[in-house]
């Protein structure tokens, strides 16, 4: 599942083809909204928030899409046609965008977002971003049966936006295993692990390819993930 930076990195692209433009062709692939057409209304912006997408629009409405596992959203020349994958089209006069295998898409009013993304908790590379909250939602995760400081970071009810890349290289580069009890953390750790996550997102948003250990050259990217059963690039053990 794309990581909240590539998630980051689609939505600043749709936005700068979308915004301020009239959509001339509108075409949602799915079985509750194939009868909606938004053509001739202008896109306000388009967000990320974690690993969601929001396509706003100047009616009051919003396109929600989630990538999920093989999703992604194609810019391409503006006479494109819709293919078997594709889950929405929308166009401009310039250029049009292709949801391929999309795992979500629904249509609501821009003021009920919260319905589809409001038990997200603070987005790790959003205006919202409050390490200290992310800090307290793992320590109260890790009251729960099983809870693993692994998965407490994959969970976006936590903070939005970390997936199994980030957690990996975030626990990794802190230390940690990742089985170990968030609740056997101190104050300080779990704090340290959320701004960890924090700066890797930040730094990886900013490419096309992403990287925890300063390489982006195929194979040299990462310092845990992917590399199961291969030496350590620390120690070589």
């Amino acid at each position: 599942m794309p990581e909240g930076d590539t998630v980051w990195r689609t939505a600043r692209r749709l936005h700068q083809v979308f915004a301020g433009e009239p959509l001339t062709r509108c075409d949602l692939r799915w079985p509750e909204l194939a009868t909606i057409d938004f053509s001739e209304q202008r896109t306000l912006e388009v967000a990320s928030r974690g690993k969601h997408l929001l396509h706003r629009l100047d009616s009051g409405w919003t396109i929600h899409s989630h990538l999920r596992m093989d999703g992604q959203w194609r810019i391409e020349p503006p006479d494109t046609r819709a293919n078997a994958n594709t889950r929405a089209l929308l166009a401009t006069s310039q250029w049009t965008a292709l949801g391929q295998r999309l795992g979500m898409l629904d249509v609501v009013r821009t003021a009920d977002e919260h319905t589809l993304v409001g038990h997200l908790g603070p987005d790790v590379l959003g205006p919202d971003w409050n390490p200290a909250v992310a800090a307290g939602n793992i320590a109260a995760a890790g009251y729960l049966d099983d809870a693993t400081i692994g998965g407490a970071l994959l969970d976006q009810r936590n903070l939005a936006g970390v997936g199994t890349l980030y957690a990996a290289e975030t626990l990794f580069l802190e230390r940690l295993n990742p089985w170990l009890p968030p609740s056997e953390l101190p104050d300080a750790a779990r704090l340290a692990i959320v701004e960890r996550a924090h700066r890797l997102l930040d730094t990886g948003r900013q490419h096309a390819v992403q990287s925890t250990t300063g390489s982006r050259r195929r194979g040299e990217n990462t310092w845990a993930h992917g590399r199961s059963g291969r030496p350590c690039r620390r120690c070589g053990g």
